[in-house]
């Protein structure tokens, strides 16, 4: 595996999303199709718009690549290379005119997450993670990642996306960790790894995530020296409930109130 070929194609894609994208921002007559029956689960003529876009340049420079996507799905390749595609993670975000979202862009290969994108098209800001890179790109240039040295829950910041979590248990056990830490802030999507990557915040703790949700964050926050698993300490590469923690023992800690019997 060529790494700077690996990384010349994901910044492409991230560079071909951004045009696809941005004409649409903040346009309020921009229709949205409902793809959940019951609740809202909205996608856009951008989110489509910009998975093919990224489709397109692998199809041009990678095509013995495998391709998991959000909305077109997967596509098999021959070199046990898998891109892991989410054009916009954070629609509801996007149609509410709000920069947290971002495209997510991971690569997994037999030994699991080698590389990651968060690109934030609007803010201009990209989050680099894997093949021996944790990198910021963004308006004041490029600065190295690196996750916050916080050991103490009462001094860590604490991000999710939504408030109600998932099921009833899994926000009881969200509201375990929440009533520990110094401050909780919601709604942040994907932008909310980046800001760990940074050490901005400590902890995002989220659950009922998909494989394309994650991967790339994944890789970018491991890189800036993080720590992320499933809320039991496994592979959380494949979705469900993820934990990502700037040091182990604030991972340990969250880990350990998160599994707690209630009450």
């Amino acid at each position: 595996m060529d790494s700077t070929e690996i990384r010349a194609v994901a910044h492409a894609m991230a560079d071909a999303a951004r045009q696809a994208i941005l004409p649409l921002f903040r346009q309020p007559d921009l229709a949205s199709d409902n793809k959940r029956p019951e609740g809202y689960d909205p996608v856009t003529l951008a989110d489509r718009a910009a998975e093919r876009a990224m489709r397109e340049v692998l199809a041009r420079r990678r095509p013995q690549d495998a391709i998991l996507g959000e909305e077109y799905g997967a596509q098999d390749g021959e070199s046990g290379l898998t891109w892991v595609l989410d054009p916009i993670d954070g629609t509801r975000a996007f149609l509410c005119g709000a920069p947290s979202w971002g495209v997510l862009i991971g690569l997994t290969g037999p030994e699991g997450v080698i590389y990651g994108l968060i690109d934030q098209p609007y803010t201009g800001e990209r989050f680099e993670g894997g093949l021996d890179h944790a990198l910021m790109q963004g308006p004041h240039g490029r600065t190295a990642l690196s996750v916050r040295q916080t050991a103490s829950l009462r001094e860590a910041r604490l991000m999710t996306t939504f408030p109600e979590i998932g099921t009833p248990a899994e926000a009881a056990a969200f509201a375990r960790v929440a009533s520990r830490v110094q401050l909780t802030r919601y709604g942040l999507d994907c932008y909310a790894y980046a800001l760990l990557a940074m050490g901005q915040v400590d902890l995002v703790i989220e659950a009922g995530l998909q494989s394309y949700d994650i991967v790339a964050p994944i890789a970018v926050i491991r890189a800036a020296g993080g720590i992320v698993t499933d809320w039991q300490g496994g592979d959380p590469a494949g979705g469900g409930q993820v934990v990502a923690a700037a040091t182990p023992a604030l991972h340990r800690a969250a880990l350990e109130l998160l599994n707690a019997a209630a009450g």
